[in-house]
């Protein structure tokens, strides 16, 4: 993926779905983590969760994910919020927890992925801990692992593709592979954040990213052609060479078309 070193803070909360809703509530544009740190110390909406346990929510969870690059994330996910469906919500914060951690992006696209095209239908913890087992041994992590932290990274992963839908929850050993699909309006997205971070047309059709969701460039070519007839784009395609006509000049306009229905 961005050949960075894998490490242990998926641990800080996994999907955190729910309190990254509840964070974002708390979050304003300009808020660093520990300021967000003591609102979510003061909101009461916590109150289960040690200070140190928030602590870790929100600075090794949170702020990673959603607080780069000036706060876009949060800015975007915080109007979002209210807009979209859950399901479509959820799909995109897996998006950027899989952007944040590596060894979960490598992790869906080189192993859950794999087991979903086979039409397998379940995926077990021994299958999450030798890809584990295998980063481990090929240096990909950020120091060696000891084979405790080894199956509580593996855990780790298992619970936060189920925390996001691709796995079924409460399963310790053996986990059901459940249906997932994007939805149009992550894919719209995703396609214009791509556009937006300089990314040409082609290069677009092409990125990593859309592995996430199980797509290689020909089913991002459908679904760019099948969502042309939705006024989302333009597109024309000859060959290996795609051209788009984007009919938004920024995320805040793509947004505001959102909400508008």
């Amino acid at each position: 993926m961005t050949g960075k070193a894998y490490t242990t803070k998926l641990g800080a909360g996994q999907g955190i779905v729910d309190e990254t809703r509840a964070l974002l509530d708390l979050w304003e544009l300009g808020i660093d983590a520990n300021t967000l740190n003591q609102l979510a110390l003061k909101s009461g909406q916590f109150q289960k969760r040690t200070a140190r346990r928030i602590r870790n929510l929100v600075i090794e969870g949170f702020a990673p994910r959603y607080l780069n690059k000036d706060g876009a994330p949060a800015v975007y996910l915080k109007t979002l919020k209210a807009i979209l469906s859950s399901n479509e919500f959820t799909q995109l914060l897996y998006l950027y927890t899989c952007r944040t951690h590596s060894i979960l992006y490598d992790f869906v696209t080189q192993v859950y992925w794999n087991a979903y095209s086979s039409a397998r239908d379940s995926l077990s913890i021994d299958e999450t801990r030798e890809f584990v087992v295998r980063a481990n041994q090929d240096g990909k992590t950020s120091s060696p692992w000891s084979e405790n932290m080894i199956i509580r990274v593996s855990s780790y992963l298992n619970g936060t593709c189920a925390d996001f839908g691709l796995l079924e929850q409460d399963k310790k050993g053996i986990r059901k592979i459940l249906p997932f699909r994007i939805e149009s309006r992550v894919f719209v997205y995703l396609a214009y954040e791509l556009h937006f971070s300089g990314n040409g047309d082609n290069s677009v059709l092409s990125h990593p990213d859309w592995a996430l969701f199980g797509m290689d460039r020909a089913d991002v070519l459908n679904e760019f052609k099948r969502l042309a007839l939705k006024d989302w784009w333009i597109i024309q395609s000859a060959g290996d060479v795609t051209r788009i006509g984007w009919q938004y000049s920024s995320m805040e306009e793509l947004i505001n078309a959102f909400a508008q229905g």
